[in-house]
């Protein structure tokens, strides 16, 4: 073989080393931006009460006692993909979710204004609120158009295996995931949308994997709580849940990445 100039040596090592990392089908993941300029980043829109604040490189739920919200990424919605999510809890009752494949109603609750609720000073609702509450979620307003229409992977340690996290929330149950007792600790969740399916991972190990078509998905439900119907799309929006007063959550990353083809 004829001997090569340096250079062309070179860049034949450069490509073959390109080619062979595309073969190999290395995924790189795309960011999306939660803060800018210490605001909360374009293309996130907040429904329902509450909200959430830029602390330092994340963000932190700012719960109100009127009721929960929603940070919606409302520029695309998301099908076959993972998604990550790295984040912390103040404490092991602190409450949040990510919301995946929610539908494009979602869209026409940006800037609506929601059933408010009131607490007395224990932070207790009354019969009344509940009932008010209760209205709410039948009548699917703000983020509660998200827990019917869409799929909430749970942020509570503190929870049954149906409302834990990883699990998806009241339809799928999760393995007890690592880290539980490490409130203090960032952890990482990538949630796997394949197809129907919705497979969870926390820290590297799979919690949960659900199949919405599978004979074991609970039928019943609480008011609170999503009925298996109706049926939610392949591709959806994705979203961050603030829930009540007491519940601090942190939110550093939330990334994308397709599938290996």
């Amino acid at each position: 073989m004829q001997n090569l100039p340096k250079t062309a040596l070179f860049l034949s090592v450069f490509f073959c080393c390109q080619s062979n990392a595309a073969i190999a089908g290395e995924r790189p993941w795309r960011v999306l931006p939660l803060s800018a300029n210490g605001k909360i980043a374009a293309h996130w829109t907040h429904i329902g009460w509450g909200g959430f604040a830029v602390d330092g490189e994340s963000l932190r739920t700012e719960c109100d006692a009127k009721g929960m919200g929603l940070l919606l990424y409302e520029k695309e919605k998301f099908g076959n993909c993972e998604i990550r999510v790295v984040f912390k809890v103040k404490d092991d009752k602190s409450n949040a979710g990510v919301f995946v494949r929610i539908d494009d109603g979602i869209l026409d609750w940006r800037k609506k204004e929601t059933i408010a609720i009131e607490r007395d000073k224990d932070g207790k609702l009354s019969k009344e609120m509940l009932k008010k509450l209760m209205e709410a979620s039948e009548q699917k307003q703000g983020p509660w158009f998200a827990v019917h229409h869409g799929y909430e992977v749970q942020i509570c340690d503190k929870e049954d295996a149906f409302h834990r996290t990883g699990a998806i929330y009241s339809l799928a149950k999760a393995a007890t995931s690592p880290n539980e007792t490490k409130t203090a600790a960032w952890r990482t969740m990538i949630i796997t949308l394949k197809g129907n399916l919705v497979l969870v991972d926390i820290d590297g190990t799979r919690v949960t994997t659900f199949d919405p078509d599978c004979k074991d998905v609970p039928k019943d439900h609480k008011w609170f709580e999503p009925a298996p119907e109706p049926k939610r799309p392949q591709a959806g929006y994705i979203g961050l849940q603030n829930h009540d007063p007491s519940d601090v959550v942190w939110f550093k990353e939330v990334s994308v990445r397709a599938l290996t083809p």
